[in-house]
């Protein structure tokens, strides 16, 4: 494997670039690098387009991304596109119709009303020619790619050239195949999520959804777990169960836990819902970290030398409910980039001692704690289990 990572904000870009097993992987975490990689990725596709994405917003970044799918559909090229209706539920009529008018189909998930719509579709991809592909937790709106640069989310993507690809397109048109159905049966959904097959070795595709229990990108990630001495942890939301919290408690006991968690959110409950856990994993010496320059929107784990990026989050919906897309690569040398990654995050963020957490805990905001994580945690996940799982 080559795998020159690029250090130094002055120097270089921020992104580790790898070639790995036949397959380019280029990470960023910039926003205004992530809008011209996927508009490059569009650009550059000669006969397939497959995306899919939660929000997809009518502002500059929208409307630059769609002018450019309508283009690649009138030169010929096969352009598919579904969104979440709930995540892109601003969208006005007619947006897409110039994409239809050029050729391109669009499928939308969770468009009519039932309790289904609690299930969501997190998921953010973009494959062309079934060989080059841009997955992460980025959406398609300014705020996402740093336009402007006030208080936009930061965020992380992953493009992959190469074979790999292969595999993710095979999982779209799962997707699509459900979503432009007659009828699409919600049983048929979590069929093919428990069915899945992410073909194993050093490249995983693991997929979440709603599941009875951890979904299969999650069960992965506690796999890993169990064995690994050294987990960093960049995410956005942070409110896992216990059994979760039990694990990244016995890794910190056995070897380090690092968490760069956001310092405010677009839910000021997810914060203090990630705060009142603060206290076990601080007393097992992890150390935590709040990220304070914007609002972080990274799904990014490293577990010893397994690297996760993609759409979930470490939180309730995203370990249990929602669909979900994570590319798990496990090499030495990516998992190190992506640490020296982290640790330029890691920079940006204040850290979070025994005693500042201490002095945090007052009654009020204990209170406040205890409500959010309820909400968050655990009457959101029962509510959405209760009424939509029958087994």
């Amino acid at each position: 494997m080559d795998c020159p990572v690029q250090d130094g904000r002055a120097q270089a870009p921020d992104r580790p670039d790898c070639t790995l097993a036949g397959n380019r992987l280029r990470v960023s975490g910039d926003g205004p690098e992530l809008r011209a990689m996927l508009i490059d990725l569009i650009d550059g596709a000669r006969h397939s387009l497959k995306l899919y994405y939660y929000i997809f917003a009518n502002d500059s970044s929208g409307r630059l991304v769609l002018a450019r799918l309508i283009r690649a559909a009138r030169r010929g090229v096969d352009v598919i596109l579904m969104v979440d209706a709930f995540g892109s539920v601003d969208v006005p009529a007619g947006f897409f119709n110039g994409l239809v008018r050029a050729g391109g189909r669009i499928g939308w998930f969770g468009a009519g009303w039932s309790t289904r719509y609690l299930i969501r579709n997190h998921q953010k991809m973009a494959i062309a020619d079934d060989s080059s592909a841009i997955i992460g937790g980025f959406n398609i709106a300014d705020a996402y790619f740093g336009i402007p640069d006030d208080d936009c989310w930061h965020d992380l993507g992953i493009r992959v050239d190469g074979p790999q690809v292969g595999m993710l397109a095979r999982w779209y048109g799962l997707l699509w195949c459900w979503v432009s159905s007659p009828r699409p049966r919600f049983r048929h959904l979590r069929s093919l999520v428990r069915e899945w097959r992410d073909g194993g070795g050093i490249f995983r595709w693991l997929v979440g959804g709603p599941t009875t229990r951890l979904s299969p990108w999650a069960r992965t990630v506690q796999e890993d777990f169990d064995r690994a001495r050294h987990v960093d942890i960049v995410a956005a939301y942070f409110s896992p169960g216990n059994g979760m919290l039990a694990c990244l408690r016995h890794v910190a006991r056995r070897g380090s836990v690092r968490l760069i968690l956001p310092s405010r959110s677009d839910n000021a409950a997810t914060v203090a819902a990630s705060r009142l856990l603060y206290g076990p994993l601080l007393r097992r010496d992890a150390r935590i970290y709040e990220y304070q320059p914007g609002r972080l929107h990274m799904k990014l784990i490293v577990a010893d030398d397994a690297v996760y990026i993609g759409s979930a989050n470490f939180d309730m919906r995203s370990l249990f409910l929602n669909l979900e897309i994570m590319l798990r690569v496990e090499d030495a040398d990516f998992a190190e980039g992506m640490r020296r990654f982290i640790d330029r995050r890691a920079e940006d963020s204040e850290p979070i001692s025994c005693e500042k957490h201490r002095a945090w805990r007052t009654p009020l905001r204990l209170l406040k704690g205890w409500i959010s994580y309820f909400l968050v945690g655990v009457l959101d996940y029962k509510i959405t289990r209760r009424l939509n799982f029958r087994e």
